[in-house]
């Protein structure tokens, strides 16, 4: 395998654990964090996230990554499923948070 596509599937794993984590303690999550379907959607019939619950979610990745969702687009496409959360911690969010 090409070592480069190996490292970007081992970081992608890395964070989606991570994140899993993350959505389990903020949402209060009952079961195995390793059971959350990385397509499910944040909201609606996947994990029945409100407004609240997004912002807690929004606060978390600032704080478990370090990264800025300033960006009010860029946030409501993060914010539709935990692959759109991974995709977003391994681009880096929207620039540091400062």
């Amino acid at each position: 395998m090409n070592p480069e596509l190996a490292g970007y599937i081992r970081r992608r794993s890395e964070a989606l654990e991570r994140i899993r984590r993350m959505l389990s303690v903020c949402l209060k999550l009952q079961g195995d964090p390793r059971q959350i379907d990385p397509d499910t959607a944040l909201f609606g019939t996947g994990l029945g996230i409100d407004s609240l619950d997004a912002v807690e979610i929004v606060v978390a990745m600032e704080i478990e990554f370090g990264i800025s969702l300033a960006d009010p687009i860029l946030r409501r496409s993060s914010l539709r499923s935990v692959n759109g959360l991974v995709d977003l911690v391994l681009a880096g969010g929207d620039g540091p948070n400062v």
